[in-house]
């Protein structure tokens, strides 16, 4: 399966981050740690919402899509 994934920081609410990862709970432990250069600075990190997909390239356009403009509105409004 492929996960996309939405983030909180759970020292400042207003930091979120949106990836898209096969094994969801390496990935949060990875952002957790501070392996991921993007998310280090903010950690730790709470799942607040994960979607699977079976087809890879499906999930990476919903990544993509969420981080479009509307996408944020979607999420903002519905996913977070």
């Amino acid at each position: 399966m492929h996960y996309v994934y939405l983030l909180v920081s759970a020292r400042s609410k207003s930091r979120r981050y949106v990836g898209v990862a096969t094994d969801l709970e390496q990935r949060l432990a990875e952002h957790n740690s501070g392996k991921s250069a993007h998310t280090a600075e903010f950690k730790p990190w709470r799942l607040v919402t994960y979607v699977a997909f079976s087809d890879a390239r499906k999930a990476a356009k919903f990544e993509h899509y969420l981080k479009s403009g509307s996408g944020h509105a979607f999420a903002n409004r519905r996913l977070w």
